[in-house]
């Protein structure tokens, strides 16, 4: 059963008077293994196994954790593993992208109650809000009041620094440009009294993919998302680590050069951004590449070059992040359909064999589980982590 636990989150502690940490911990250790037993979480998390037992009453008194169904066949009574109620809690996860906004209502163990999406040439701080607005109304619509006062907040996933990335001119561009006034949380506030949080949409989607994904596979691991521009994430110590500033991570400015010898960032060099910009070339409708996964098998002539360059551009960079810190793994994942996912992790891990590799252990690549849904998934994670998870790496 040891290689189905996750890695110790922490030790617990008790004292008196630190019921909220060893609550988060057993929560935390409850959600990494699905279900677990009392008696497996009091030697996780080094508490006694009546200290557990009394925060497992509590916590399933107030409707956090559920029994599952009795595991038997050991000697001496059946053991009865604990799991997170889905209707424990729930939080809504906004991200705002440069293609499209999705809207998610989540529950606590990570399912989405809810989902809605608009799509626009390019997001503006007024159609968004909008369509939040609507959201929350729309899919709390059939919610019982007991369920709404469950809710725990909203995460919002958005670019830093949106305005920055764009090559829209004219009207649209002063548009765009409109972002760089906005107090995302303070304009949330005029819609909804709930907590708001705001974070980097590729360090959300790093979140959703540790919490939900194959966080529990590795300790420490660097974690790229392909989106309209290529973002990261970075895990130290079993927790999504968000920096001083919650920009860690920000391996899209990774320095990168052109085919001419011109220094560049890799979001230049390894976003879809690079394939819309050929199929306008050629004049194709490059929405269908966010509304459409068959379109990517259509247009392959053109989505060949791009993964041969992503994928070459991955690899270097994932060397230069393991020259500054040792991670096993670097895990990869994007908004595109499974199978160029897969391809491309693929091509990523026979490049990197082909790189110079003195003084460097070349870690792991791996794909990532969630996808498209990660930037909205992980921002709805944040409040339900605020309020109810540990976090390794928080200062707090």
């Amino acid at each position: 059963m040891e290689d189905q636990m996750v890695r110790t989150l922490s030790v617990g502690l008790s004292q008196k008077g630190v019921r909220d940490h060893n609550e988060r911990l057993l929560l935390s250790l409850i959600q990494r293994n699905d279900a677990i037993a009392g008696s497996d979480l009091a030697k996780l998390a080094g508490l006694s196994p009546p200290t557990v037992s009394g925060i497992l009453r509590r916590l399933e008194a107030e409707g956090l954790i559920e029994r599952g169904d009795p595991v038997r066949g050991k000697v001496g009574k059946p053991s009865i593993p604990m799991r997170l109620a889905a209707g424990g809690a729930y939080s809504f996860g906004l991200k705002i992208g440069r293609r499209s906004a999705d809207l998610i209502l989540m529950d606590f163990r990570g399912g989405a109650t809810g989902r809605l999406r608009v799509t626009y040439d390019y997001p503006v701080p007024e159609k968004v809000l909008e369509f939040l607005k609507s959201g929350i109304k729309d899919l709390t619509a059939k919610m019982t009041p007991e369920a709404i006062a469950r809710i725990s907040g909203i995460g919002i996933a958005a670019p830093f620094e949106m305005w920055n990335w764009t090559d829209l001119d004219g009207a649209p561009a002063k548009s765009f440009q409109s972002w760089r006034d906005v107090d995302l949380v303070a304009e949330v506030a005029k819609v909804t009294s709930l907590p708001v949080m705001v974070m980097n949409d590729a360090t959300a989607a790093c979140q959703a993919e540790h919490t939900y994904g194959r966080g529990p596979d590795f300790r420490d691991y660097a974690y790229f998302f392909i989106g309209a521009f290529v973002g990261g994430g970075i895990v130290l110590n079993n927790s999504v680590y968000a920096g001083r500033q919650g920009n860690a991570g920000a391996l899209g400015s990774l320095r990168s050069i052109s085919p001419l010898g011109e220094s560049m960032q890799l979001v230049d060099t390894a976003s879809i951004h690079q394939l819309e910009t050929r199929l306008r070339e050629v004049d194709i409708d490059t929405r269908q590449l966010w509304d459409d996964p068959e379109s990517w098998d259509r247009l392959a002539r053109y989505v060949e070059p791009w993964l041969l360059q992503t994928a070459q551009e991955l690899a270097r960079a994932s060397l230069s992040i393991c020259a500054v810190i040792d991670f096993e793994a670097i895990v990869i994942d994007g908004s595109f359909p499974e199978s160029f996912r897969e391809e491309l992790v693929s091509r990523v891990r026979r490049y990197v064999v082909t790189q110079d590799t003195r003084g460097l252990i070349p870690p792991k690549i791996e794909s990532g589980s969630i996808g498209g849904a990660a930037r909205a998934q992980g921002a709805a994670c944040g409040p339900i982590r605020e309020q109810f998870l540990l976090n390794s790496n928080s200062s707090a």
